[in-house]
């Protein structure tokens, strides 16, 4: 994917969430640190022109949630709530943005560390890329694009406001 394809994919993404959620009033996005949380901001930024109404949006730091880092060995230490989201999320309809959806890990760890700030009435989860291989069931609402892979394959996402490009791309992966 290059920047056209990226920005056009944001834009039905953006569309999408708003023909989901007809009332925005209590809709947020929690953007995954660290591309998820820059794609949050650009589907607020979308909504807004499409809607003229703001979207809150957050950050959500799920590195201490999940169980599939190496050197994990044992029980994860949650943090307090208060360290998670800089935004109250009970009773809020919250949408998870993250870049790539793959095992589901990643998305469950930041369940974990959503509900542990609050209980949202509703959790709903937008990724810009799908690439397959689910360990757990947990299937994205909102998809940007499905990119079939193998195992032997990574995607990247690059991001202009971190790589200084913005593209999608499919790279072999060193351990194959």
């Amino acid at each position: 994917m290059d920047q056209d394809d990226i920005h056009r994919v944001l834009w039905r993404v953006s569309h999408q969430v708003l023909e989901a959620h007809n009332d925005i009033l209590n809709l947020c996005f929690i953007g995954i640190v660290t591309r998820g949380l820059t794609l949050a901001h650009r589907l607020a930024i979308k909504v807004r022109e499409l809607k003229g109404s703001d979207i809150p949006v957050a950050s959500l730091d799920i590195g201490p949630y999940r169980d599939d880092l190496v050197g994990n060995a044992g029980p994860v230490t949650y943090p307090g709530p208060s360290s998670l989201l800089p935004l109250e999320v009970r009773d809020k309809k919250v949408i998870i943005v993250d870049d790539v959806l793959f095992t589901g890990r990643s998305a469950r760890a930041a369940l974990d560390a959503l509900t542990s700030a609050g209980r949202p009435r509703q959790v709903q989860l937008a990724v810009l890329v799908d690439r397959g291989h689910r360990e757990l069931p947990i299937k994205a609402d909102f998809v940007g694009k499905n990119i079939p892979t193998s195992l032997t394959e990574r995607v990247e996402v690059r991001l202009e406001e971190i790589d200084t490009v913005d593209e999608v791309v499919l790279v072999q992966s060193r351990s194959a």
